[in-house]
């Protein structure tokens, strides 16, 4: 699955959390400049999921970006900027999209 991160000047360990997820960065945005307050375009192609590092973004772009995954039916995250924070929030996240199966043993082996 491609991810959009959002917040974070530097990403540090985020990339090897996210591949023992499956999970590949398609993108990163720092969320700093004026012009991602604003953005209320849609998210970049392939993207099956949004990360926000809430620590590092403020509540303009947190509320922007989480607008544009909902419009575009694209899971999101959000958590702190920390490697623990992250493994939770996405085992969560991972937990509830089992359960939308009929067999979570299946979907389990599919992570």
């Amino acid at each position: 699955m491609d991810a959009l991160l959002v917040g974070a000047d530097r990403l540090g360990n985020i990339p090897d959390i996210l591949s023992n997820f499956g999970i590949r960065i398609a993108g990163h945005v720092s969320g700093r400049d004026t012009t991602h307050q604003r953005r209320s375009s849609s998210l970049p192609a392939g993207i099956g999921m949004v990360i926000l590092f809430t620590d590092f973004i403020g509540h303009n772009v947190m509320q922007r970006f989480r607008e544009a995954a909902n419009r575009e039916g694209v899971m999101f995250v959000c958590c702190r900027r920390s490697t623990c924070a992250l493994q939770q929030a996405l085992g969560q996240r991972m937990a509830e999209k089992c359960s939308t199966y009929t067999v979570a043993k299946k979907c389990r082996q599919k992570h």
